[in-house]
Parts: structure tokens; sequence; C-alpha cells
């Protein structure tokens, strides 16, 4: 039996191995699904910047391709068109303790 990733993690560095600019690409991104609430800007709950061992990304949750398919194949397509590394990543959706209503 295997698992379908739930999130797939989009690295900032590119399949030749350098790191991808500018260093703010993952909040750029997340901005395009962004909105605001309360006189604030808030990132989707199903794409928001992440650092991992150092490493800038973003992570999108799976479910992000059926709520929105426009938004999940724009931040997928810009992962391919800047040929940055996309990796799955959990299994299983982790709680958040501040989450918010589904974007």
């Amino acid at each position: 039996m295997t698992l379908e990733p739930q999130e797939w993690l989009i690295l900032g560095i590119t399949a030749d191995g350098r790191q991808f600019r500018p260093s703010d690409w993952p909040e750029r991104i997340c901005g395009a699904l962004a909105r605001y609430e309360e006189g604030r800007l808030t990132y989707s709950r199903h794409a928001r910047p992440v650092s991992r061992q150092g490493q800038s990304g973003v992570v999108v949750e799976a479910v992000l391709e059926e709520l929105d398919p426009e938004g999940f194949d724009f931040l997928m397509g810009f992962a391919r068109d800047n040929a940055l590394q996309i990796v799955p990543g959990r299994e299983v959706i982790r709680e958040t303790a501040d989450a918010a209503p589904a974007v």
C-alpha cells in the first residue's frame, strides 16, 4: 500500500543546484493566493512559505488542486518554469493551531 503525498514542497533550489533568487520568492508567490482579512494580508492555509534546513520554500497542500485548480496550477507552473525542485511532503495533513477558514 502506498500513500499519496498530502502536500508538496517547492524548494528554492534549481535543478542545477543553484539558489533561486530573489530570496523572498516564497512570500511573493504565496501572496498571489493571499487575501485581506481584518485589514491584514493572510496567506492561504493550503499554500504557505516555509524554511526547511536553511532552504526557503513553499508548502502546497494537495487539496488545493481540488479547491482552487487555477491557484494550484499557478504554483506548480511557477516551480516548473523556474526549474525548482518539487518534492513530496507529508503523507498526512498536519493540524495547525491557528487554523483559519479554508481558502
